[in-house]
């Protein structure tokens, strides 16, 4: 990596935990100076100490602190910040939150407020995806009533999903197999969608049957150049919240790769995208590809792209978003081995329960092929109110093999003790003929796993 910030010095990060940290070290590399946000219940966090600066903003909830727009703005106003940097989760795909910034002169490090508003809306990427040339799944416009939804579901045969049109994560998402599923579950998605999103619209599409998972990670600068970093299989999922990443997918073709990568560009030129962002598609047993979704920000998975790729993505986030144009094209862009990454979460590894509490001892695994991003430390004590999510530990192989025996030692060595964590899951889903073989898809874990 060369180059340094120009425009942008001071830059306040919009998050906490191991995306903090991984932007604190990228804002330092490039020269600038990081600002970091906390909550009372974050007061000893490992991202406030190791910052250039820090203020606290609030109160532990979220919506009083990492959610509170107004408290946000008036620490980037007293550190003099000129860039912020979202992160994923909270406000990194909020619209409005990007526009605040835009109208007060920050820098807001990711899509414009506009292309935010346009992906983050599944019904409206959809319809630009379909504009773009890129396959997607067989559905509809958002429905309102049981009229419209049996008749679309009619249309396009049963199984059909009903997704919330501003969803994410899983939530606001049903499986109807009959006229009468469909309309007992219409309402619920629809109070879902509202509860999580607030807004109610639902829209319906064919149900693709035990799919792949697999996302095009793209960097897009401000003058129209937009490349593909490789694929990211995902299908380790449960209830549609990821695990377990790697790259690449085991599963498809270079051609297909190849096929996907230019889709994904496709959609990013149209919807006019710039800065780290994922094209998300499902995949059929016979590789056919649709599109599911855009995500206009940084991915927790986003190491095990920079691991077999050797471009530094959240450094070219902010490169970026400084204003400077990528310095290599789509023909520079080789993948070399292969790479996993354990989402290390502090949960019940047979039930997924959230089990925050004091890290009493620790020892987080190292040598050749080995990377771990985390915001822990011991006697750190997890707080209750966010994200479980606690470390991301990387492997890299020569190949799938090499990457594989390499994790099966990295867990072992991996010591997290005072709480509970999926740990053991992952030590199980190693010895999984279906993981091993790498034709597994997203029903995995539900199927087999969950209790």
């Amino acid at each position: 990596m060369s180059g340094k910030l120009n425009n942008i010095k001071r830059i306040l990060i919009a998050n906490r935990g191991e995306i903090a940290i991984r932007a604190i070290r990228s804002i330092r590399e490039l020269g600038g100076e990081s600002i970091a946000i906390y909550s009372t219940a974050d007061k000893n966090s490992l991202h406030k100490d190791l910052a250039d600066y820090s203020i606290c903003i609030g109160e532990a909830p979220a919506n009083k602190s990492y959610l509170n727009i107004p408290a946000i703005l008036s620490a980037i106003e007293v550190s003099y910040a000129d860039a912020v940097y979202p992160g994923y989760g909270f406000l990194a795909e909020n619209p409005h939150f990007a526009e605040i910034c835009e109208r007060s002169n920050i820098k807001f490090i990711g899509p414009s407020s506009e292309t935010i508003r346009l992906t983050g809306d599944k019904a409206a990427a959809r319809q630009a995806a379909e504009e773009a040339n890129v396959p997607i799944i067989p559905g509809s416009p958002p429905v309102s009533d049981l009229k419209t939804a049996l008749e679309t579901a009619k249309k396009i045969g049963y199984p059909v999903l009903i997704k919330a049109a501003a969803g994410g994560g899983g939530r606001g998402m049903r499986v109807a197999r009959t006229e009468q599923e469909l309309a007992r579950l219409l309402p619920v998605a629809q109070r879902e969608a509202e509860a999580n999103f607030g807004d109610p619209r639902v829209y319906i599409e064919k149900f693709i049957e035990n799919p792949k998972h697999i996302e095009i990670q793209i960097l897009a600068d401000e003058y129209g150049n937009v490349v593909y970093l490789g694929d990211r299989e995902c299908s380790i999922q449960r209830r549609h919240q990821k695990l377990l990443e790697e790259a690449p997918s085991p599963f498809i073709t270079d051609e297909v790769r190849k096929k996907m990568g230019e889709a994904a560009v496709r959609f990013a030129k149209h919807v006019g995208f710039t800065g780290a962002g994922t094209v998300e598609f499902i995949v059929d047993k016979d590789m056919n590809f649709y599109f599911i979704e855009m995500n206009g920000r940084i991915q927790v998975e986003h190491p095990v792209s920079e691991m077999v790729t050797g471009v530094d993505i959240v450094s070219w986030q902010l490169r970026i978003a400084d204003g400077q144009e990528l310095s290599f094209s789509q023909d520079d862009i080789e993948l070399k081995g292969h790479a996993i990454e354990f989402r290390i979460n502090a949960e019940d590894p047979e039930t997924f329960i959230p089990n925050p509490g004091i890290i009493e001892k620790l020892y987080l695994p190292g040598g050749y092929g080995v990377r771990v991003d985390t915001h822990i430390y011991q006697d750190y004590k997890i707080p209750p109110y966010y994200d479980s999510l606690i470390a991301k530990v990387i492997v890299y192989g020569k190949d799938r093999e090499e990457a594989i025996i390499r994790a099966k030692r990295v867990l072992q060595e991996l010591i997290i003790e005072g709480v509970k964590t999926t740990k053991d899951f992952h030590k199980k889903i190693l010895e999984d003929e279906d993981f091993i073989s790498g034709v597994y898809t997203t029903t995995l874990v539900d199927t087999k796993y969950l209790k």
